[in-house]
């Protein structure tokens, strides 16, 4: 029989649009949930918020839901006083999006399973700290057992998000690559100011052609642009596709980061993102969503695209 992700991987070879869901986190802190020390780790544990997002995302359009587990690895889940808890708080959290998706009685929705290499981030900050002491081996454990977890209990693909620093880099891919699912990568970037395609690491200017070579040494489905800026994509995507010649992903994100909230104050407009994305479309991108800041409102007006 052919699986959930066959089907919507032959979608994506025909070239047809696929609409992924926007930001779970910060939807979340919109609708009240507090944010802490995991970000929006632990938010998972209020599974009845969470599910209504996934819901909301379904009814808007996504065909695409992505699993609250980009803050919740043990590493961040410790950083809270939560590292007991990690089993408990990513099966809510994958259990979250299954159950939305029995509720809409739909059965050709994917669920992603979002790995990422976050660290925690201090109150304050925008980034995580560069002098952190955490060890190459003890990344790796924390991303292995990330993936095994979201590999072993029904995520249909395994998303990497906010690919962005190369010390941290080797052991998401390393750890996807051994859950032996789907591998989508997603690759966080800006401008310098003089245009140039960086990585999205704020303490050194690192071209972001030195990190996307990276999947060149891996078996990547679909790779894109991700928690960007809307302004950087198109010039983003430019780079990847010197590297990568299968299906194109974007999901930007839009207004502003203080941990451990997010400021909405400069959230695009959904109508003007749509413009956004019909230019993506035009260069080839056969999937898009949204990232922090962006909502169902704004999937459900990017998913005009497909009419």
């Amino acid at each position: 029989m052919e699986s959930i992700y066959q089907r919507v991987k032959k979608k994506i070879d025909r070239n047809d649009l696929v609409i992924l869901d926007g930001g779970v986190g910060t939807e979340l802190q919109f609708r009240g949930v507090e944010m802490d020390e995991t970000w929006c780790g632990s938010a998972s544990l209020n599974t009845q918020v969470l599910e209504q997002v996934h819901l909301d995302y379904i009814k808007a359009g996504a065909e695409i839901i992505t699993t609250n587990t980009y803050a919740s690895s043990r590493l961040m889940l410790e950083a809270g006083g939560l590292g007991d808890n990690f089993e408990e708080i990513n099966l809510k959290a994958i259990y979250a999006a299954q159950e939305a998706k029995r509720k809409t009685k739909r059965d050709d929705i994917l669920i992603a399973g979002s790995l990422s290499h976050r660290l925690p981030i201090p109150d304050g900050a925008k980034q995580s700290d560069p002098k952190h002491r955490i060890s190459e081996n003890r990344l790796k454990e924390n991303c292995e057992e990330m993936a095994m977890f979201l590999a072993e209990n029904g995520c249909d693909v395994i998303i990497l998000e906010m690919m962005y620093h190369p010390d941290r880099m080797q052991a998401v891919f390393e750890a996807a690559a051994k859950s032996r699912k789907p591998i989508w990568a997603g690759f966080s970037t800006r401008l310098s100011d003089t245009g140039l395609v960086l990585s999205f690491m704020e303490e050194d200017d690192v071209p972001f052609e030195n990190l996307v070579s990276i999947v060149k040494d891996f078996k990547i489905d679909v790779a894109g642009i991700m928690h960007t800026d809307v302004n950087a994509v198109s010039d983003s995507l430019k780079v990847l596709k010197n590297f990568f010649d299968g299906p194109l992903m974007v999901y930007p994100d839009s207004g502003g980061w203080v941990s451990p909230n997010w400021d909405f104050d400069r959230v695009i407009q959904p109508k003007q993102l749509k413009s956004f994305a019909e230019k993506w479309v035009d260069e080839g991108v056969n999937i898009i969503g949204g990232c922090c800041g962006l909502s169902p409102n704004h999937i459900k007006e990017i998913a005009q695209l497909k009419d």
